[in-house]
């Protein structure tokens, strides 16, 4: 798994996103940063509860100019009915994308072989397509879109602000730290 820094493979695929079938490639990304929501299944117990989570986000990450895409093994035809049956994945904005073959899912290395289902994977990627941010997590333990938020404002500082970092729980409008000789041994 060494995906951070690098840049995302190109991909072609359907999601449901407010009513419609759509056609999501990469080229849908280029010059903006993307969130990409991987999870095991539709239909099932800890996935709804991140998926609703991450909604009630969208509109802020909307405005820091993130698109969202969560993304599983199960069909476009899947999501859509997930989508009408379920309160909580009936408030989903962003685009879900149905990934049967798991090409995308292989693509960025959550694929459960043998099983055929993605790992709980969170990828933030850059304007430029590269992979800023990754998260796995076990079936059983469910991502926290507050901390997501986090790390995009965060990854979002360091690529506008070069030659400063974000510390430990750094939130947006604290003090930042400019790497240098000087700062070795005193932090």
């Amino acid at each position: 798994m060494a995906l951070i820094n690098t840049e995302i493979k190109p991909f072609n695929a359907t999601a449901y996103k407010n009513g419609e079938f759509v056609e999501v490639s990469n080229k849908d990304i280029e010059g903006k940063w993307a969130v990409f929501f991987f999870y095991p299944a539709d239909f099932t117990f800890v996935c709804p509860t991140e998926l609703g989570d991450l909604a009630d986000h969208y509109e802020e990450l909307q405005s820091r100019g993130v698109e969202v895409f969560s993304v599983s093994t199960d069909t476009h035809f899947t999501h859509k009915a997930w989508h009408e049956t379920s309160d909580t994945i009936g408030k989903i904005k962003y685009g879900m994308i149905g990934d049967p073959t798991g090409e995308i899912t292989r693509n960025f290395e959550v694929m459960r072989e043998g099983q055929g289902l993605a790992d709980r994977g969170t990828f933030v990627v850059d304007p430029d397509g590269v992979i800023q941010v990754m998260e796995i997590t076990a079936e059983g333990v469910g991502r926290d879109a507050d901390e997501l938020v986090r790390k995009i404002k965060a990854a979002q500082y360091v690529r506008d602000n070069p030659g400063q970092v974000c510390p430990a729980a750094w939130k947006e409008g604290e003090e930042t730290l400019a790497p240098s000789l000087d700062l070795v041994g005193k932090i």
